[in-house]
């Protein structure tokens, strides 16, 4: 398969877990909100179902800033597609799924912001007092996609055969 008939298949690849994410997110908030209406054990202490209205960012930083958050978050989205347009789709796979990821855990977040106020959490881990930050599908797949590009920028051209490097005109344009 040729780059050029690679990009429908890459750009379904990210639009497509983007969606899946998008999905799994909301459905998760919706079932946790009609069902755990109290703190709920999972595994004992280890795993509980406990939600939370987060009207900050991640971790809870800037707190009551649901829509200065949503606005970045809009930004922050167009830039992951343009991202991807540009590199995702040239690049090792491992881009792709790293970018749908993060696109589809910040369309999930987004999405509670501008409907909520706020973004619905719900996992919560941890031992007695010593807990986790509390998190939802979302977060998890931007959690994963950071982990990703870690792995991505560590291993650098070790990813990539050395037949599929990028030619010195597909890095420049």
């Amino acid at each position: 398969m040729t780059r050029a008939s690679s990009r429908p298949a890459r750009w379904a690849a990210f639009v497509g877990l983007a969606a899946l994410v998008f999905v799994a997110d909301q459905l998760s908030k919706q079932w946790v909100l009609a069902t755990f209406p109290a703190p709920t054990e999972i595994v004992g202490d280890l795993l509980r179902i406990v939600i939370v209205h987060n009207t900050g960012g991640i971790f809870g930083l800037f707190g009551d800033s649901a829509l200065l958050l949503a606005a970045a978050s809009i930004v922050v989205i167009g830039l992951i597609v343009v991202y991807h347009a540009r590199e995702g789709i040239r690049q090792h796979w491992l881009l792709t799924v790293a970018l749908g990821l993060l696109l589809g855990g910040a369309l999930g977040n987004l999405a509670d912001r501008l409907r909520l106020g706020y973004v619905v959490d719900f996992v919560d881990m941890g031992i007695g007092d010593f807990r986790w930050y509390t998190f939802n599908v979302a977060d998890a797949a931007i959690s994963t996609s950071i982990v990703l590009f870690i792995g991505i920028a560590l291993l650098g051209e070790k990813l990539l055969p050395a037949d599929r490097l990028p030619t010195a005109s597909e890095t420049r344009s």
